[in-house]
């Protein structure tokens, strides 16, 4: 019975959501450009874990952010930046919050009505309700499967991501998902699927393929087996 509820409103095919690696900025800024060239990328997030962890991380991440941001305007691709309310609302983009890296409430009031905030919800619904009732505009949820980036992240169950995709929020999901896997989850009404080492692990010149092998793969998205 949850099973065909979700169905029928899987209508709409999921968008890619790029998320930045620990790459040298100058090869991770030609990454990017590939990638948002190809008018696949719906939203972007700006992670630098390594770069904030250096003395001076803060003032460098605001850097590379600037140009991020900027090559992403060329592209009207809406940004985020990963747990920084401060710095999200200094460049005037959005913002992506674990449950112990900043306060909702604190994002929507510091942001302005159009930018996106999104909640990390594990496979947890109550988080995922929360995040809903608190103002988030999606909730993530994972990982899917263990990913390069947080190889011993938990994984969560089929039936958790069902139900987190009938509370009314848009959902995004995110740990170790592929253009060979994702099609696990096909049919399913998710709004983001979240993309590291897919895409941005690659070499520049590989980039813009992978980008079409995804495109190709959620043309299918709502396609019935045979």
């Amino acid at each position: 019975m949850i099973q065909s509820s979700v169905s029928t409103v899987s209508h709409t095919i999921p968008k890619l959501y790029l998320l930045t690696n620990d790459d040298e900025f100058s090869l991770l800024y030609q990454k990017l450009e590939a990638a948002l060239a190809t008018g696949l990328i719906a939203l972007l997030q700006i992670r630098r874990k390594q770069i904030l962890a250096l003395p001076d991380g803060e003032s460098v991440l605001y850097k590379e952010a600037l140009q991020i941001v900027n090559l992403a305007k060329t592209y009207n691709v809406p940004v985020l930046i990963n747990d920084n309310i401060a710095l999200a609302e200094k460049l005037g983009i959005g913002v992506h919050l674990g449950q112990q890296d900043g306060d909702l409430s604190e994002a929507t009031q510091s942001l302005a009505p159009n930018q996106i905030i999104g909640r990390t919800c594990h496979g947890d619904i109550t988080l995922v309700k929360a995040a809903k009732t608190e103002g988030a505009s999606y909730a993530a949820m994972g990982a899917i499967f263990a990913s390069t980036t947080k190889p011993n992240a938990a994984t969560i169950l089929r039936q958790q991501l069902i139900e987190g995709c009938q509370q009314d929020i848009k959902i995004c999901v995110i740990g170790g998902l592929t253009a060979e896997n994702i099609s696990e989850l096909a049919g399913l009404p998710i709004a983001y699927i979240a993309i590291v080492g897919d895409i941005m692990d690659l070499p520049v010149h590989q980039i813009a393929t992978r980008c079409q092998q995804w495109q190709q793969v959620l043309n299918k998205w709502n396609v019935p087996a045979e």
